[in-house]
């Protein structure tokens, strides 16, 4: 009997020690939450797998207003991502151009710091339906940063790092022009400054990068799509099929001549290789699957059409963009009938370019932007507007020639990358 009582007591002994530091865990793992919780009022926080090295994650919904100099007309749901290591750590802001990828960074690998993933307003999750487009602008995304950076502060007290990519590492450089004193440190990857809703620098970059030979078989290629056009579109029809692809917005044909037209820009941007480039007596499957891995048919299907409408809306308005050459292939091009990406924004909705809006944020990257980190590849398209960062300035722009747009620090050699990261650890020490 005695012993019996023993071993209740000792289960007993056992429930309360476990109910206990269960109880601990649960405060220590929520301490985060309740500062969040605080600093956003509303916020919706749940737990997230943790991104290797990061002790807590959690995504968060926020509710951003519409319109941040007048919050009366309302919020919208706004997802970002956080990843936690330490409040004195670095902290990596990832300022998305387009829906967030919950993604561990480079910089939070290459630095060992916490990071934050800010979805773009109006982009995937974040995305309101309908689309109010008359908020869809870069001064009320970047006040969205603004507002987010301006309040983790509070909590993460290290040094400050944006980065982000492509469109989003555009979105880097705006922030930095309209906010300076947010971040310490500014890292954009493959980011252009457009400066016309047809920047010419484009078709430049595509008439001499490169062999001439290799050029000359891009044309070949690109006439060969369109001079198989029927068998062209029957390899579309099937592949739509399979993937279960609608083309009404876009129709296959318009897609087959705006794939062509594509073509040279997505070749050299995503670093395509001239001897994997099939001759024009190739066979209709094999020009289509190549264009296809390059270009990407389902870019032009009803899903993506949809996805990009904000994207193509901002181009158009504010960021700019590139145009279609029709010189190589206008004796076979009958659908498409203008050079302007217009095509792909919103119907219906009024765009009006500003080209006063890059043109300001270059201004001042290029004569007081310090501490940017800017990463290119030689060979991408995007690489023909980047930024020249005045000399004078602490600034770092590194180009790895022959690289793409997926161009990342770990890409170049390795004398370059260590000169990457001694001018990264330099600025996080002043």
């Amino acid at each position: 009997m005695k012993k019996l009582k023993h071993i209740l007591l000792l289960l007993v002994v056992s429930l309360i020690s476990c109910l206990s530091f269960a109880q601990t865990e649960t405060a220590i793992k929520t301490d985060l939450e309740n500062k969040l919780s605080q600093l956003f009022p509303g916020v919706e926080v749940t737990k997230m797998k943790d991104l290797e090295g990061f002790t807590e994650s959690y995504q968060l919904v926020l509710n951003e207003p519409l319109d941040h100099k007048n919050p009366k007309k309302g919020t919208f749901k706004h997802y970002i991502y956080l990843s936690h290591l330490d409040f004195n750590s670095p902290m990596i802001i990832e300022t998305e151009g387009y829906a967030a990828r919950y993604t561990k960074t480079e910089l939070s690998t290459l630095l060992n710091a916490n990071q934050v993933i800010v979805e773009y307003r109006f982009y995937g999750k974040s995305r309101p339906n309908p689309i109010p487009w008359e908020y869809l602008t870069n001064d009320q995304a970047i006040a969205d940063y603004h507002n987010i950076v301006t309040k983790l502060k509070q909590l993460y007290t290290g040094k400050w790092i944006s980065t982000g990519i492509s469109k989003g590492g555009e979105t880097t450089l705006i922030y930095k022009s309209k906010y300076p004193k947010d971040v310490a440190i500014a890292v954009p990857y493959v980011a252009p400054l457009i400066n016309t809703q047809e920047d010419p620098r484009i078709q430049q970059h595509l008439a001499t990068v490169g062999t001439a030979e290799c050029r000359e078989k891009i044309i070949e290629f690109q006439r060969a799509l369109l001079q198989n056009r029927t068998a062209l579109l029957n390899e579309i029809k099937a592949y739509a099929e399979l993937k279960k692809m609608t083309f009404t917005e876009v129709s296959m044909d318009e897609a087959l001549e705006y794939s062509a037209m594509e073509f040279p820009f997505s070749f050299w941007q995503w670093g395509g290789k001239c001897e994997d480039i099939p001759s024009k007596n190739a066979t209709s499957k094999e020009l289509f699957d190549y264009m296809n891995k390059i270009v990407g048919i389902s870019f032009y299907n009803d899903a993506t059409f949809h996805d990009l409408l904000p994207s193509y809306y901002q181009h158009m308005s504010e960021l700019g963009y590139y145009g279609f050459d029709f010189t190589p292939v206008k004796d076979l091009v009958t659908s498409v009938k203008s050079t302007s990406n217009s095509r792909f924004a919103p119907k219906d909705v009024q765009t009006n370019y500003n080209p006063k809006y890059i043109k300001k944020v270059r201004e001042y990257v290029e004569n007081k932007g310090s501490k940017i980190l800017y990463i290119y590849g030689g060979y991408d398209t995007w690489g023909a507007c980047s930024p020249t960062p005045n000399p004078k300035l602490d600034a770092l722009k590194m180009v790895l020639p022959g690289g793409s747009h997926a161009t990342r620090i770990k890409n170049f050699p390795e004398q370059d990358q260590e000169k990457i990261m001694k001018t990264l650890k330099n600025w996080l020490a002043q």
